[in-house]
């Protein structure tokens, strides 16, 4: 938004996929099935963020 080293916004939303994908994994093992749909959601929202930074067709 300000411009202000554009590349820290993609690199956060994968250190966010990553973060993510291990709290599906914890969440699994413990037998917490229910509240994994939170984490599917911010992982979604991530990887698009991610995606439309670092994609082909990356937004400016």
């Amino acid at each position: 938004m300000t411009g202000i080293a554009p590349i820290l916004t993609p690199l956060a939303a994968v250190g966010l996929l990553l973060i993510m994908i291990g709290a599906i994994v914890t969440h699994l093992r413990r037998g917490e099935a229910r509240t994994i749909v939170v984490n599917v959601v911010l992982l979604l929202l991530a990887a698009v963020v991610a995606w439309g930074r670092f994609g082909p067709y990356a937004f400016a």
